[in-house]
């Protein structure tokens, strides 16, 4: 199934190149432990979730820095066969970013990441394409990439009445989140407390709303893997949209894949609601197969399942 009104995104993120691992369980501290199998992906925050976007239907824009070396020349080829427009991606002299994933047996992962060329990505790189951003239905943009990058395209989509949607992971506690505007907050249940500093789930919602102002953002959203997503409207009571029950392979990518949904199908004008339950079956789905962007679903995929849901 096509959409009928193609949107157009501006994602702001990294690439890497993934090293995959599969154990039986997490190594602990100071543990070595054997490998069931070793995989090579392309991944990165970024990409996942323009990737996820551009599977929706939706005309993609892509501002990020990639290494100028052999891993870089194929991804920039897979990207462009995913229909994905590279002209705001910047060549870096560092090595393509990469990222070190292990995955036990239940699905659970743990992630050591080098940003590499990522980390070259500056304000001035995107303020010299802003009229990319400013000509967008949305924006989306995680914290893989040099924070002042991300202030410099925020506050760019902010200016010009574009909707912002931010996912920040990995997070960091420093950003400034007063010095821009944030449409929609796509948080886990670690990040809502790392951002608000309190569990929201435990606290009353006039605490959750005035800390949600105190940072400038809109609208909440908070994955919970396999329970109800957990929304935070603007003006309206809280409510929970239900995801797909499936059994993970692993779960990389996951949250990346509702990103990209979410933000493909709010810049379509769907509403809230029905943006999280896409974005949800589109997280869930890619939960089914092995590294971050192969199992992200097209459209079609994502459409048959929310029928399955709806009935």
């Amino acid at each position: 199934m096509s959409n009928s009104s193609q949107s157009t995104i501006s994602v702001i993120g990294s690439l890497n190149i993934d090293y995959f691992t599969r154990v039986e369980t997490l190594p602990g501290p100071g543990e070595t432990i054997a490998c069931l199998s070793l995989e090579l992906f392309h991944g990165g925050k970024g990409a996942n979730q323009a990737i996820s976007a551009s599977r929706q239907g939706a005309k993609v824009r892509f501002f990020g820095s990639i290494g100028d070396d052999a891993e870089g020349q194929d991804y920039r080829e897979a990207l462009v066969e995913e229909g994905i427009d590279l002209s705001c991606l910047q060549t870096g002299n560092s090595r393509t970013g990469a990222a070190f994933i292990t995955v036990d047996e239940s699905g659970e992962n743990m992630i050591v990441v080098s940003g590499g060329a990522n980390e070259e990505l500056t304000e001035s790189d995107i303020r010299e394409n802003q009229s990319n951003l400013t000509s967008s239905d949305a924006v989306l943009a995680n914290f893989e990439i040099p924070i002042p990058a991300l202030i410099g395209a925020a506050q760019i989509a902010n200016e010009a009445n574009v909707p912002l949607v931010i996912n920040p992971s990995p997070y960091d506690p420093i950003f400034p989140w007063q010095e821009i505007q944030t449409d929609y907050l796509i948080v886990n249940e670690g990040e809502a407390i790392e951002v608000l500093e309190f569990d929201p789930l435990q606290e009353e919602i006039s605490v959750v709303r005035q800390r949600l102002t105190e940072i400038r953002v809109e609208h909440l959203i908070i994955t919970r893997g396999g329970n109800d997503t957990i929304v935070y409207p603007r003006s309206d009571d809280p409510f929970q949209v239900e995801t797909l029950p499936v059994l993970p392979i692993d779960t990389v990518g996951a949250g990346d894949a509702f990103a990209g949904c979410f933000t493909c199908r709010i810049a379509e004008g769907e509403s809230l609601e029905n943006a999280i339950r896409a974005a949800n079956c589109a997280g869930a789905l890619t939960t089914l197969g092995s590294g971050a962007q192969d199992p992200i679903p097209d459209r079609e995929k994502v459409e048959q399942h929310l029928e399955h849901l709806s009935n």
